[in-house]
């Protein structure tokens, strides 16, 4: 079985996992998607906060989004794009599968080390996807994406033909 942790991912792709956790604390609110009891999209604001070795989502009880998340735990979250386009550090999203923390230690740690508003749910991420887009050389849209028990996978494209293409 492929584990799909982020320290799997960190494991696995250093660099890449340094790139999107610095992307994460650049600004502190960011957009989550979550799945409504109908199959239809909720989009809400949250923040992402990078404990205990991997990056955890703190929600107030039962809030839509946490309701949403722990009927059906698929998830995207995409990072603060910033206050202008240009979006010098790139595009970030991690998606997967939301695990509600239930473990006392593990709770005691995190109101210890950012004291959140109680009472609270806590998600943990399992990791099916990390994209992060960006552009290089002012004019190249470049595209790398991480999925567990894969290699990282780079994409280009350039403004000549529109076309994406893989590289090395």
């Amino acid at each position: 079985m492929t584990s799909n942790s982020w320290a799997d991912f960190r494991t696995a792709e250093p660099d890449f996992a340094d790139t999107v956790r610095h992307r994460f604390q650049q600004y502190k609110h960011h957009v989550l998607a979550t799945l409504r009891k109908d199959g239809s999209p909720r989009v809400t604001g949250l923040e992402v906060e990078f404990r205990l070795g991997e990056p955890l989502l703190g929600m107030m009880p039962n809030s839509r989004k946490a309701l949403d998340l722990r009927r059906d735990p698929r998830f995207a979250v995409q990072a603060n794009p910033g206050p202008d386009a240009e979006m010098a550090d790139g595009d970030v999203r991690i998606s997967g599968r939301a695990v509600e923390v239930t473990d006392p230690a593990v709770l005691a740690h995190f109101i210890d080390e950012v004291k959140p508003p109680e009472p609270f749910h806590l998600f943990r991420l399992e990791l099916i996807e990390v994209v992060h887009t960006g552009i290089e050389g002012g004019d190249t849209l470049v595209i790398r994406v991480w999925r567990p028990g894969r290699p990282l996978r780079s994409f280009r494209r350039g403004n000549d033909d529109g076309s994406l293409a893989e590289t090395s």
